[in-house]
């Protein structure tokens, strides 16, 4: 399966595993998903048959923190947060090392084969992990970053103030499973950012049309696609995208900006067409 067929399917039917390991395959073309999933079942393997599932939740973030952080090794890499390899699932398992996101994506995979109900959480600045009993409602909150440590409500409101510069105030909704469409947007968010500070415009080019392929009503992205297009010299293809961002976006504060683009660029094909 292709990038562009999986994000076709239900959100109900997307697999996070699945969704971030193709993200990995564009900048990894040979990687084998199959046995990528399978390096993930070895690593949960000696969880299973220990009755986490029924445990009690914090009996269940403490084997599983205890485990992942302290036996495999797993950390955050504060020592070179923005190296795009942490955001590569692939390279995460294989490192042991990955940003809050990536590291989430482990914890959860790993507890949803030892029957463990864990969800990624986006958190404003910080993205979390969800352990919990829905039977019963209720849930603990991990730091996937932070060798897996249970979060109460002072530090999620610390790490709140970190994030928002104070700006926001902590609610129930921050907390709530974030879908994994928009798991996958926030790993590309993390690797335009990462390309873009490195003008490495090839790769950048690929993470927007990922972005937009998997939510086609990002206009932004659409635009910023655009003017890459232009950037990298292919004035059509700019022309196409910043016309499509004009019809999705008519009264944008930039229309005029990326009108006067457009003609700079029409004028530019008509020159080269005589």
């Amino acid at each position: 399966m292709d990038f562009r067929s999986y994000v076709a399917q239900p959100d109900e039917e997307l697999d996070l595993l699945t969704g971030a390991l193709l993200i990995a395959k564009d900048v990894y073309p040979g990687l084998d998903l199959g046995a990528q999933k399978r390096r993930l079942g070895l690593l949960a393997a000696p969880l299973a048959g220990r009755g986490l599932d029924s445990a009690p939740l914090l009996m269940q973030a403490a084997a599983l923190g205890e485990y992942l952080y302290d036996t495999c090794g797993f950390r955050g890499n504060r020592e070179d947060y923005y190296d795009p390899r942490n955001s590569f699932v692939n390279e995460v398992i294989e490192r042991r090392l990955g940003i809050p996101i990536t590291l989430a994506v482990v914890y959860v995979e790993v507890a949803r084969r030892i029957g463990v109900r864990a969800h990624g959480v986006g958190f404003p600045g910080h993205f979390l992990v969800r352990v919990e009993d829905s039977d019963r409602g209720e849930a603990v909150i991990i730091d996937p970053f932070g060798a897996g440590a249970v979060l109460d409500k002072d530090d999620l409101e610390q790490l709140l103030r970190k994030g928002s510069g104070a700006r926001l105030e902590l609610s129930l909704a921050m907390l709530a499973p974030t879908p994994v469409r928009h798991i996958l947007a926030r790993i590309l968010m993390n690797l335009r950012g990462i390309y873009a500070t490195r003008a490495d415009y090839p790769r950048l080019l690929v993470v927007l049309d990922r972005m937009i392929d998997l939510i086609p009503d990002v206009a932004n992205e659409v635009r910023d696609r655009g003017l890459l297009w232009a950037k990298l010299g292919a004035p059509q293809a700019a022309i196409d995208d910043l016309n499509r961002y004009l019809e999705s976006l008519p009264h944008a504060g930039d229309v005029a900006e990326v009108r006067r683009l457009i003609d700079q660029l029409e004028r530019k094909t008509r020159q080269a067409e005589n």
